[in-house]
């Protein structure tokens, strides 16, 4: 363990052998550290909070503060970060309440570049990228290697769903449909295609990509169906695919509403 003497640790807190901690840094409270992490100069680290294996906490970043809610009475609730994570400069993250299940979690493989903020009682998937600046408020679940683009801010519990790309300053109120791209600021977002690129580069099949963007055309370019037919339709023609089967489950489980306009 290489701990900076300028750092300042809890008794409570528990560090794995292999945890540095860089100089002026402060962990306290509950705090929980996995083998190979590393907490850079003047990261501010609060529990309870875990942190799993070889993740990366940079300058100034604050990690399981206090929720921003006006409810929030002191609780003693968590913030679950997993592996490989890379949680860079200025970043916030801060616990769950009570009344959102006591909990935020971040899952593995995460870029989360300076100046994010993920909010209490949050659930961020695997292989997520948010850009700088980007801001999720309370209650929002960002699905699996989503990307969300600088200044982009996302309404409390929408969703984002998984492999879509939030172009930068886009303003998010409702739900976001899987495999998407979307743009635009607030009230004005507008869904542009699939994201094709980043499903190439996930390893996503030819067959699968063009049964996806077959869904794509019945769900989003249909403007003479209802929503309700058009994933009906969606549902019966394209078959053995596992991730149109998402994308119109996505749609049956939101409440807040999905995005549904497309660019003209």
């Amino acid at each position: 363990m290489t701990i900076h003497p300028t750092a300042v640790i809890d008794k409570k807190a528990e560090l794995d052998s292999s945890v540095s901690v860089g100089p002026y840094a402060i962990i306290e409270g509950k705090v929980r550290i996995d083998a190979g992490s590393r907490i850079a100069g003047h990261a501010v680290i609060t529990g309870p909070t875990y942190i799993g294996k070889n993740n990366s906490i940079s300058s100034f970043a604050t990690v399981g503060g206090d929720p921003q809610d006006l409810k929030y009475a002191g609780e003693p609730t968590e913030l679950i970060i997993g592996d490989n994570n890379r949680i860079r400069e200025y970043a916030s993250l801060h616990r769950g309440t009570v009344t959102g299940g006591g909990k935020t979690v971040v899952g593995n493989d995460n870029l989360l570049m300076s100046y994010i903020h993920i909010a209490h009682d949050c659930k961020v998937g695997n292989g997520v990228i948010m850009s700088n600046v980007a801001t999720i408020a309370g209650h929002v679940e960002v699905g699996d290697c989503a990307t969300i683009g600088g200044l982009v801010a996302i309404h409390q519990f929408a969703r984002v769903g998984k492999y879509s790309y939030i172009g930068g300053l886009s303003g998010i109120n409702l739900d976001i449909p899987p495999f998407v791209i979307i743009t635009g600021t607030r009230n004005r977002s507008r869904i542009s295609g699939i994201n094709k690129v980043g499903l190439k580069r996930r390893g996503f099949s030819r067959e699968t990509i063009a049964k996806i963007d077959t869904a794509f055309r019945i769900i989003f370019r249909s403007p003479d169906l209802l929503l309700k037919d058009a994933l009906e339709i969606a549902k019966r023609e394209i078959t053995d695919c596992s991730e149109v089967d998402d994308m119109v489950k996505f749609f049956e489980e939101s409440e807040r509403g999905v995005v549904r306009r497309t660019a003209e």
